[in-house]
Formats: structure tokens, sequence, C-alpha cells
């Protein structure tokens, strides 16, 4: 009987392997056919896959964080995490809320573009720790041909660009699109 349970178990851990080691195969070859999983609540949790669609106002993307001032207090408080982009810093996803020329305002009100107030777009003057958060101010800047405001439209407390103003198309790694949000 002990040798029978003994085997049992051998044979348990023997497919809770091979059950571990097919998830992750699983995974990876999802991730490298373009999936992508959003847990931030920048915009809308869930899956995404990405996409050649072209880059425009309204698209979710991913990009990569430049290195400025705003994106290396925002890892070292815990806003962003560590990851593979120049300077260590992961990826980040976002809405295209403003192209080039597009006239833009942050202020203490929240984002203008074009005159209208975005919604969730009242910076946070202190964040979790306490610490006054970096703030992008401009009251009335024209975008570039080559820039970007990416703003959260479903979360006020979205680290987006009402903090580092606005990014370089380059940044941009994929458009992404929504497959299962929640």
């Amino acid at each position: 009987m002990k040798r029978t349970l003994n085997h049992s178990r051998k044979h348990i851990a023997t497919g809770l392997a091979i059950a571990k080691v097919s998830f992750l195969l699983i995974a990876a070859g999802a991730y490298f056919a373009g999936a992508r999983i959003n847990i931030s609540r920048s915009i809308p949790v869930g899956l995404y896959w990405t996409s050649s669609a072209p880059l425009e106002k309204g698209s979710y993307v991913l990009f990569c964080p430049p290195p400025i001032d705003a994106f290396e207090v925002a890892r070292k408080r815990g806003y962003i995490g560590y990851g593979f982009c120049p300077g260590g810093y992961g990826s980040m996803m976002q809405r295209v809320a403003s192209v080039k020329d597009d006239l833009i305002g942050v202020s203490d009100e929240g984002v203008r573009v074009n005159g209208n107030l975005l919604p969730l777009s009242a910076p946070i003057r202190n964040g979790t720790s306490g610490d006054e958060v970096p703030r992008y101010q401009n009251k009335n800047y024209t975008l570039g041909s080559s820039e970007l405001l990416l703003m959260s439209d479903v979360n006020a407390a979205s680290f987006d660009s009402r903090y580092f103003g606005p990014i370089d198309r380059r940044q941009i790694k994929t458009v992404i699109r929504p497959v299962i949000t929640w």
C-alpha cells in the first residue's frame, strides 16, 4: 500500500510539473503571437492584441516611457514598474487623446483638447505616499507632428500625460486592440 501511495504521489507531481510547463509554453506562445494583458486600470482591464492598425486619436497603445525625470520619480514611487524599455522602465498602456495640431492645455482644472475638458483629467496633487506628484503644465500648446497626448478615460488616478506631458510617436511600440475587457 505504501509503495502504491508513493507511486501515486510521483504521478501527481509529474502531472503538475507537466501542467506548469505547458501553461508557460502556451502563455509564451500567446505573447509572441500578440496577446497582452492589462491589469493597470489606465485603460480597461483585460486581454488586448497587438495590431498594425494606424496610430490615431482614440487608439489604445503600448509604449516605452522616455527617460525623463517624471518617469524616474514614478518608478521610484511605484507608479510604474521595471522592465525592458530603455532606462529599465516597464512598458505602459494608454489611450491616445490628442495628436498633431491639436491645441492642448493642462491645468489644475484638468486637460483640455481643442478647448474641450477631458473627463477624469484633473491632476492629483499628492500620490499615495503623500508626496507631490510631478506635473506637466502648459495652458496653450499645439502638438507637433511627432507628439501625442496619452490619457486615461476610465481612471482619474492614472499616471498619464497630465503628469509627464506629450510623448514622441517613436515611444509607441504598437497599437493594441481590446479582445476581452471588464
